[in-house]
């Protein structure tokens, strides 16, 4: 993205793509209307692990904040739990209609599924559903706003927050002049923004208020002349922690020494701990590619500067000798 480059593209399904999802900035998910949910290492470009998900198309996806679930909604009537430490299904729950988005919370405690107009809130520790919202319109997009309000986008053109909890609405503000297709949320230093796209062709940005129950004042817009459908935010961050899926689908082709290494970081919580740990070095390193050489780097250049030395020393000791 800083480059403008086009590194080309990944050819493993036979249907079109549905969703896509990255986890930190080294592992891509892809959902498919083949019925495979495929695991993309970000950096090599390699497909890691294939996974028959679904019966029918895969429709949306969504990967716990931990990196060590994931959860998938399709075609086949069925909300799919995924282990992704060990590349494995882990729960299946008929839901008797067919769902079309799935969103955990920020810190995985609770997520939702939409099914037309109403939201199934459901816990994490439960895995059933504590109560619904019904939203006036069939909804096209949602995002967490907290780890318990709601921002809910359908086919009008206004916004609702919503309360997880007690399932009641906050506030609602008009934000478009037609249907509203798709939101982001993020934080920054200065505000906690939410973007909006709309049929209409408008890209807004909004400022959120430490109360929800305010409607967001309006940032900024842009018209792009298009009907959009779909809006994905990039957040140019230098200090983005390198996080990476836990993940034991590894390429076919690493090597027996590597593995040890690799089957260590799959032990839970210590991924990321040990990715952090690693960055500084990779930031030293820099970013042309060069991140991507063995740490043992340093050691190759002084054993060859300790074997230049031991030849100057023989030349020496042989023009003593003559």
């Amino acid at each position: 993205m800083k480059k403008k480059i086009d590194h080309g593209a990944l050819v493993h399904h036979n249907g079109t793509i549905t969703c896509l999802k990255f986890y930190g900035n080294r592992h891509l998910i892809s959902g498919a209307e083949d019925g495979l949910i495929c695991v993309w290492d970000a950096k090599k470009w390699e497909c890691l692990k294939s996974i028959k998900a679904h019966k029918g198309q895969v429709t949306f996806l969504s990967i716990h904040p931990s990196g060590k679930l994931a959860l998938s909604v399709g075609t086949d009537k069925t909300l799919r739990t995924w282990n992704l430490v060990e590349g494995r299904s882990a729960f299946i729950k008929n839901i008797k209609q067919n769902a079309h988005i799935v969103e955990w919370s920020p810190r995985g405690e609770k997520y939702v599924v939409v099914i037309l107009n109403k939201i199934d809130v459901y816990h994490l520790d439960t895995a059933s559903v504590s109560g619904t919202i019904t939203n006036e319109k069939r909804i096209s997009s949602v995002t967490f706003l907290s780890e318990s309000v709601l921002a809910v986008a359908g086919d009008e053109e206004v916004v609702r927050f919503f309360d997880c909890d007690s399932l009641t609405c906050l506030c609602q503000f008009k934000a478009h002049e037609n249907r509203v297709k798709d939101m982001f949320s993020f934080e920054i230093p200065e505000h906690h923004v939410i973007v909006t796209a709309s049929s209409d062709g408008f890209i807004k940005m909004w400022k959120l208020q430490q109360d929800k129950k305010v409607p967001p004042s309006l940032l900024c817009e842009v018209n792009t002349n298009s009907r959009l459908t779909c809006l994905g935010v990039w957040l140019d961050r230098a200090t983005d922690v390198k996080e990476s899926l836990p993940l034991a689908a590894q390429p076919s082709h690493v090597s027996k020494e590597e593995q040890p290494k690799i089957n260590r970081k799959e032990s839970g919580d210590g991924v990321q701990e040990e990715e952090r740990q690693s960055e500084p070095n990779t930031k030293k390193r820099g970013s042309s590619g060069d991140g991507e050489k063995p740490a043992g780097g340093d050691s190759l250049v002084s054993a060859k500067k300790r074997k230049m030395a031991g030849m100057l020393e023989k030349k020496k000791r042989k023009k003593k000798k003559i």
